[in-house]
């Protein structure tokens, strides 16, 4: 069977390339502390010597619209591409090519089927920054297969937390049930407190410390329930009209299981919102 080798949770700021290749009178002053941060934490990625990546995201209205739109979706083509030309202009983020893992696509979406969730499937999907941000910051060397799947945190009606973090303990299981000698990481990408086009968006930090500060302590300490028991679809709404993106979290959260500490946990505060940067290692550190 698959060797789950590790379970990784993040941000994935679409600013973090610009910031980190600029130069000069270009580069912001935050920028060296930023990639020191994004350097430790790829070093997790790194020691867990995956062979191949399940990259967990949300499409940000590029290629899925409210004309068909999936709760939970697994791309299963033998390549992806990425970005989407207003993030090459915005962000400064490259095109890129990510190969895919077919076998384990097909897997996922049979037994995910037959585990009782009706995911969508796309063998034409592409890719922008949710998943490419992350593999930017933890495998600059886009060198490893990936399986991307899917979530939506931005169309309502949305699904509830809950069932994100049932979507979580499935890929585990799902994973360690697969058939191959593989070794498997689960990156996923979300936010914490975040406001998009609202008053708050460009505050001294996220809009909500007190929210972020919850929000790292559930992660950090893998406190579901408790974090199931303060965050509905309605309390999203307070802390930033795009925190919804949490859910994301807590499907990792579910990925690692109940009560299961994080083996590193890193945060760096940005003018607008709080950087977050979780790992967990199934088998014990390394």
């Amino acid at each position: 069977m698959a060797e789950l080798v590790a379970v990784i949770a993040s941000t994935h700021h679409p600013f973090y390339y610009r910031a980190s290749t600029a130069t000069g009178a270009d580069r912001p002053d935050f920028a060296d502390e930023w990639v020191r941060k994004v350097e430790a934490f790829r070093e997790t990625l790194t020691r867990a010597r995956p062979d191949v990546l399940v990259m967990v995201g949300s499409d940000h209205f590029h290629q899925l619209w409210l004309d068909n739109m999936p709760q939970f979706l697994v791309g299963k083509a033998p390549f992806y591409d990425a970005n989407f030309y207003n993030e090459e202009r915005e962000f400064g983020l490259p095109r890129m090519l990510l190969k895919g893992q077919e076998d384990l696509s097909a897997y996922v979406l049979r037994e995910g089927l037959d585990a009782g969730f009706d995911l969508a499937f796309s063998n034409e999907l592409r890719i922008d920054h949710s998943i490419t941000c992350p593999i930017i910051t933890l495998r600059p060397q886009n060198d490893l297969p990936i399986v991307p799947i899917y979530t939506n945190i931005f169309a309502p009606p949305l699904p509830q937390p809950k069932r994100f973090v049932q979507l979580g303990r499935a890929i585990r299981q799902l994973i360690e049930s697969w058939p191959s000698d593989q070794r498997v990481a689960v990156i996923g990408t979300g936010h914490l407190s975040l406001e998009l086009g609202g008053p708050r968006q460009f505050g001294p930090h996220g809009p909500d410390p007190e929210f972020d500060r919850k929000a790292v302590d559930w992660i950090a300490n893998g406190d579901i329930e408790k974090c199931l028991g303060e965050v509905t679809l309605e309390s999203l709404h307070l802390p930033g009209n795009a925190t919804h993106g949490f859910m994301d979290f807590m499907l990792m959260m579910g990925v690692a299981g109940e009560g299961q500490r994080v083996d590193y946990v890193d945060t760096y505060d940005l003018f607008h919102t709080m950087e977050a940067y979780f790992t967990w290692y199934p088998g014990g550190p390394r």
